[in-house]
């Protein structure tokens, strides 16, 4: 077994703290990463803290890894030492099922299995997430990285930058369409710069006026305050697509009554509580809410492979491991431009 180390969380009610813990070996089919930057996401919150239930403890969080890889299996073809790679929210599935055979194997009908808080294939082992100095992943499950982007910034595209540009690509999202962002966190700043570089006209709805400014600087077209009940008016029947980052509990019936007919609006965002929705918001127009995750291992490369063509990386703010505690409530009250990543170098410091 390989020794590491890294930040778990003891139970839902306690800070995350340093753990020590070991990474299996490297199996044929096998590389090992050398973690050098991992972002945080508002799910790590969730799942840290049960609020979706059925957590597995102690918990090592972090689904948004960058690094390098320091040793192959003997099998491997894809990779060699000191390639850089990136790791996002699974790390294997049953790879038979029809989902797994079509490249979505976020979606896999058998066990998609986690980069934490799950069990791999064998139903009894846990896996530990990125907050950690090493990871062992199987090929396959492993992607590409350039060596042309800012790695930090990098990171949240694992997670962050596949939520978003999966619905983008899935409903053909771009140039002619209407598209709005609700929310303009670490989800919705990418939804902007994604939908924006494939010619999208996109508006920000935000909650918060003080966002314009970043709204626009991220490549927003309109912005508009979804607490002044003019701007809502104005706003009935104007998009063709909404993408709805948030994960705090909102009324989706708002933005629903924004879609024009045969519109869809896109849940991102998974809010702790289920969310009434009015049957006539859908009927009226032939509407449609619809969800989406992450996207599979092919399209997640392609998402990588577009952000480095075009230039596109997530706007972060670096800390060492020992702040993540607070950054959790930093996120938990928006106080981030757009994404926490912790640089991994600080844990030579536990």
């Amino acid at each position: 077994m390989i020794p590491a180390k890294g930040y778990a969380a003891p139970s839902a009610t306690e800070d995350l703290k340093p753990f020590r813990f070991e990474r299996r070996e490297v199996g044929e089919h096998d590389v090992l990463i050398d973690i050098l930057y991992c972002g945080v996401c508002h799910s790590d919150i969730h799942q840290a803290r049960n609020e979706w239930g059925g957590s597995i403890y102690p918990m090592v969080p972090g689904h948004e890894i960058v690094g390098r890889i320091s040793k192959v299996g003997s099998a491997v073809s894809k990779f060699k030492v000191g390639d850089l790679a990136g790791v996002g929210c699974f790390v294997d599935s049953c790879r038979t099922c029809e989902s797994c055979q079509e490249n979505l194997e976020q979606y896999c009908e058998v066990h998609n299995v986690g980069t934490y808080n799950s069990l791999e294939m064998d139903n009894k082992t846990v896996t530990y997430g990125g907050y950690s100095s090493q990871i062992v992943v199987d090929e396959n499950y492993t992607l590409k990285v350039s060596e042309k982007l800012d790695l930090k910034r990098v990171a949240p595209l694992l997670c962050a930058g596949i939520t978003t540009y999966s619905p983008i690509m899935h409903w053909k999202m771009g140039k002619g369409h209407k598209v709005a962002i609700v929310g303009l966190g670490g989800l919705g700043h990418m939804a902007v710069k994604l939908a924006a570089s494939m010619g999208a006209d996109v508006t920000v709805l935000s909650t918060s006026p003080n966002k314009e400014k970043d709204a626009f600087d991220l490549g927003a077209h309109n912005f508009a305050v979804t607490k002044d009940p003019e701007q809502v008016k104005k706003l009935k029947n104007t998009f063709h697509f909404i993408i709805d980052t948030v994960s705090a509990p909102h009324d989706y019936n708002l933005y629903l009554s924004m879609l024009k007919r045969d519109g869809t609006m896109v849940l991102l965002g998974a809010p702790p509580e289920p969310t009434p929705v009015a049957a006539f918001n859908l009927i009226a127009k032939r509407k449609r809410l619809v969800g989406s995750m992450i996207g599979g291992i092919k399209e997640t490369q392609e998402m990588l492979d577009y952000c480095a063509e075009h230039n596109i990386m997530s706007d972060v703010e670096m800390i060492p491991i020992q702040k993540i505690n607070e950054a959790y409530e930093r996120t938990l009250k928006s106080d981030v431009r757009y994404r926490f990543v912790i640089d991994m170098a600080s844990l030579e410091k536990e």
